[in-house]
Formats: C-alpha cells, sequence, structure tokens
C-alpha cells in the first residue's frame, strides 16, 4: 500500500515536471553514473601519477650535475647526440615501418629508390628514401607526420605533388626523406 503510494506520487511529480525537467534529471542521473563508473576509478591512478611525478622531480633536484647550469663536457654531449641515431645496420627494419605506416595511413607507395651516402669524416650516414606514393591529400599529409613520428633519426627533405585534373581526389607525390645512421657501435 504504502509502495503503491510511493509510486503514484512520483509519476504525479514526473507529470508536473515536464520534458525540460525530464531531461535534466536524466542528466543528472547519467552524470551521477558516469562520475562513479569512470571518474572514481580513474582517481586513483591518477593520486599514483601524481606520487612518480613528485619522486621524479625530488630526484631532478638532488642529481648531482655534472657542470654548473646542467651543462655537459663536449665530448659527452656529442657521444649522447651520436647514441640518438640508429646504427647503420638497422636500416631495413626503418623501412619496413615506414611501409607498415603507409599502409596504417591507407597511402599506396609505388615503387622507392634508396642510396646510402657516407660524408668523409662524418659518423653519420645519410640514407636517402625516396617514395613515389599515391593518396588524398588528408592520407598523404598524415602519412609523413606518422612517419617522422615512427622513425625519429628520419628528416622530410622534399615533397612533389601532383594531381591528374582538378576533380581528382587522388594525388601522386613524390617524398624524399633523409634516414640519418650513427656508424659508430652502440
Amino acid at each position: 500500500m504504502i509502495l503503491n503510494k510511493m509510486l503514484l506520487r512520483a509519476r504525479w511529480q514526473m507529470l508536473r515536471l515536464g520534458t525540460a525537467g525530464k531531461i535534466g534529471i536524466g542528466l543528472f542521473v547519467f552524470s551521477a553514473v558516469f562520475f562513479l563508473a569512470a571518474v572514481l576509478p580513474r582517481r586513483e591512478e591518477s593520486n599514483e601519477l601524481m606520487d612518480k611525478a613528485k619522486v621524479m622531480q625530488v630526484r631532478l633536484r638532488t642529481a648531482p650535475v655534472s657542470a654548473p647550469g646542467g651543462k655537459m663536457e663536449g665530448d659527452q654531449a656529442l657521444q649522447i647526440f651520436y647514441a640518438f641515431f640508429p646504427r647503420i645496420d638497422s636500416s631495413p627494419l626503418w623501412i619496413k615501418e615506414l611501409v607498415q605506416v603507409a599502409e596504417q595511413s591507407e597511402v599506396q607507395i609505388s615503387g622507392s629508390e634508396y642510396r646510402m651516402v657516407r660524408e668523409k669524416d662524418w659518423k653519420l650516414a645519410r640514407y636517402e628514401i625516396v617514395l613515389p606514393v599515391r593518396g588524398k591529400y588528408p592520407q598523404l599529409r598524415a602519412f609523413i607526420a606518422d612517419a617522422l613520428r615512427a622513425v625519429p633519426a628520419m628528416a622530410l627533405v622534399d615533397v612533389a605533388i601532383k594531381r591528374e585534373n582538378v576533380e581528382s581526389e587522388l594525388l601522386e607525390a613524390r617524398l624524399r626523406f633523409n634516414l640519418y645512421l650513427s656508424e659508430g657501435k652502440k
């Protein structure tokens, strides 16, 4: 009996609210459920990350510095610089990475040209890569951005874009990249 009275009263209140009130209550209920299901579980993860960040900041402050102002010696800086670049024998891996990025970006590679250039007295070798590609403009842009992100030791040197006619969405581009590789041992 009491339950029936409460249900009748709730139904009467809902009718009084109208459409805007029902939407408001629905949004309130949705936000409460979202808070309980998505925000609260992530709060602990966020606190852990904040603690890690504090520990890292303390480590940075207390770490010994090699020179005033945090500057490195010339040889040390050069060693760190050259250590960034991949070894010269890893070029097939990076080319495979480029092909995978092209597939993900839905860009068609139609052939390729490769040339290794070694300058005298340089510790880095330059691997010149020419890729004739075909795709829509957004796909080409995505491919270039993703390729440079996937292969950080690579630089875009030249882009030549050609369109068959004004109505065509597909572009033909000739992309030239330089992949810099370390000749030293790691």
